[in-house]
């Protein structure tokens, strides 16, 4: 599972871009029921403009297609729900089907993991539906741990694990 070398990561920051982004969070949570839409969570996904103003916003992108997308957040920002002090968190991670087996998730995980090395975060977290299953194989081969004492909810209805890597050496 190799990302073709024309995948590159950047930070979503063109209007059109974001917009895409944010379709393609509430297309891929909504269209695989990956979560309920409760308290109308999914428009909140497809509105990526705050995420990209207020975090960072990347987009996985093959020339001008995009892949997939993840918010990237420090601690004691608007997205960061989960990060404590020292650490940050990667968000809403969404590949698109056509793209799946690429290695796009990783890339984009490995994205964050590397921005809040460069930070100096101490660790990073995340946070994952319970039917992402796939994801969550992936985080524990990149060396997550599941920390189960930290498991949220954002809205009624939508409950999530949380794993976290430690970035010390």
């Amino acid at each position: 599972m190799s990302t073709p070398a024309r995948v590159v990561v950047v930070a979503a920051e063109d209007t059109d871009l974001v917009a895409a982004c944010g379709a393609l969070v509430a297309d891929v949570y909504g269209g695989e029921e990956l979560l309920e839409d409760e308290e109308g969570y999914l428009a909140t996904v497809a509105d990526a403009m705050p995420r990209a103003r207020d975090a960072v916003l990347l987009a996985a992108l093959d020339g001008e297609v995009l892949l997939g997308t993840a918010t990237y957040a420090r601690a004691e920002t608007r997205y960061a729900e989960l990060a404590g002090p020292q650490e940050a968190e990667m968000r809403m991670l969404a590949v698109a089907p056509a793209a799946r087996g690429r290695g796009v998730g990783r890339l984009l995980t490995l994205s964050c993991v590397e921005r809040a090395r460069q930070e100096g975060c101490r660790r990073f977290v995340l946070s994952s539906g319970p039917r992402m299953t796939a994801a969550h194989a992936m985080y524990e081969g990149m060396g997550f741990d599941r920390s189960p004492e930290r498991d949220w909810s954002p809205v009624p209805g939508v409950d999530l694990r949380t794993y976290g890597l430690s970035l010390q050496a």
